[in-house]
């Protein structure tokens, strides 16, 4: 058993790197944009890409799970990679064309001007290449082969920054580059990847479809569907609703500021790696309750940090002359800064959701997680409907920060009831009114940059006074 809990703790991290690796690489786009576009373009585009956020679901329908399911056990595993790779291709088609079709009149509904619909044709593009990739890496993920992955993924990442910087700054194409460098990154996984599907579809041209396989496939794969819109609702619909209220350059100075918030979510994607793998191999243990609590008090304490310390510094970083005349963001999208806090909140409390998730995946009852989802959507489109004509992208701020406290709210209540964990919740309490300290000194002593940064020193003195305080936990259920 260790042997395999080692080997899975390595392939985490190796999907966890090449994961690591696209968010920095995005990021760092960031900069790249705000000196090149204008925040109405950066606006349009940040509207497309959350369409095709939106979008890929529908197009995919959830056929990745069903290979995933259906493969792992299958005796004839050929052919359910055929039925799953054409069902996509297929699907990608029809729902392509129609969408290349109909381009201005979809760009009408989301929000922007009808005359950048070629946008969206380029869009479905990028739909249909991806999720033509999306069947052979899951053959990847299946058969264990870690690195093939992240390295394909590396590869396509990297096309797709070099097609940005060439379009962008040399050829100067405008915003459409940035969907012709995703094409050309799609086209380099496809490409690299070809060996995977032709080992397959070498196997057997046949275009037949076995009817009951196919029936059962889609059974299984209808419910990801709706559950992975919701999920995508609660992170993108802000956009959508942004441009319809505010307008695409309050979309453009919002989303720059929105991926600064990538630095802590990147610390809680690779917590999420390494816990669910960990609570699951623990599940069993006498004292498994006890640790997972302590587990908790830790993450909230280091992220607590992290999230002041981003919230306190990132301000004053992108504003300063570090870096001569160069800013981490251009100054003409500056006055979205005050939104930063919030969305570093927002994904503070996914953290915290993914540590309740450990109810829901040990009860085997995550149907729960859909409803929870479609909380967290209705709070998100909630709050930006009510917030946003009256105090523009900080509204959407707030809304980001609200669904995913509401989420991590409700699946701590549902946890509690199926899994109840002895949390240290004075020490949670403690750390709290640390962090809550923290910031109203910072305020009364005005804010200043030697200010912030003694207060961030002074932060993990009294965080470790707190965690190591002998106080008993309460008696596991």
């Amino acid at each position: 058993m260790a042997k395999d809990i080692k080997r899975l703790g390595k392939e985490t991290l190796v999907y966890g790197t090449s994961t690591v690796l696209a968010r920095l690489l995005n990021f760092c786009l960031v900069p790249f944009y705000t000196y090149y576009l204008v925040p109405g373009e950066y606006g349009v585009i940040a509207t497309v890409f959350a369409a095709i956020a939106l979008f890929n679901v529908v197009f995919l329908f959830g056929m990745d799970q069903s290979y995933l399911r259906f493969a792992s056990d299958a005796a004839d595993k050929n052919k359910v990679f055929r039925q799953c790779f054409y069902g996509v291709l297929l699907n990608g088609l029809i729902l392509g064309g129609l969408l290349w079709l109909f381009s201005g009149s979809v760009a009408h509904l989301i929000g922007i001007p009808e005359q950048t619909g070629y946008l969206l044709q380029l869009a479905a593009v990028i739909l249909l290449l991806d999720v033509l990739n999306m069947i052979p890496f899951t053959k990847l993920r299946l058969e264990r082969r870690a690195w093939y992955f992240a390295g394909v993924r590396t590869v396509s990442i990297v096309v797709n920054v070099l097609g940005n910087i060439y379009f962008i700054a040399i050829a100067h194409k405008g915003i459409a580059s940035i969907l012709w460098a995703n094409i050309f990154g799609s086209l380099a996984s496809l490409l690299l990847l070809s060996p995977v599907v032709w080992s397959e579809l070498k196997q057997n041209f046949s275009l037949r479809f076995d009817g009951k396989l196919e029936r059962e496939l889609l059974a299984f794969a209808w419910p990801f569907v709706p559950s992975g819109l919701a999920s995508l609702l609660v992170s993108v619909i802000d956009k959508p609703i942004l441009v319809h209220l505010a307008g695409p350059a309050q979309v453009g100075i919002y989303q720059a500021n929105f991926k600064i918030g990538v630095f802590m979510m990147l610390i809680v994607s690779m917590f999420d790696q390494a816990w669910r793998p960990f609570f699951l191999a623990h599940a069993k243990d006498s004292d498994a309750k006890d640790t997972f609590a302590r587990v908790f008090s830790f993450f909230v304490a280091l992220a607590g940090w992290v999230l002041l310390g981003l919230a306190f510094l990132m301000p004053d970083i992108i504003q300063s002359h570090l870096f001569g005349s160069f800013h981490l963001i251009a100054p003409a999208y500056w006055s979205g800064l005050s939104v930063i806090p919030l969305v570093l909140t927002g994904y503070f409390c996914y953290g915290l959701y993914i540590n309740f998730m450990i109810g829901p995946v040990l009860t085997k009852k995550t149907r729960v997680l859909l409803w929870i989802t479609l909380l967290g959507a209705a709070v998100s489109i909630t709050t930006n409907l009510t917030l946003v004509p009256h105090i523009g992208i900080l509204g959407a701020g707030w809304a980001v920060a609200l669904s995913y406290a509401a989420m991590a709210v409700a699946l701590f209540c549902f946890t509690r009831r199926v899994y109840p964990i002895p949390y240290e919740y004075k020490k949670l309490a403690a750390l709290f009114v640390l962090g809550a300290v923290t910031v109203v000194l910072c305020k009364v002593f005005g804010g200043g940059l030697l200010v912030k940064v003694i207060l961030l020193s002074l932060y993990p003195v009294f965080m470790a006074i707190i965690l190591r305080r002998k106080t008993p936990l309460p008696t596991s259920n």
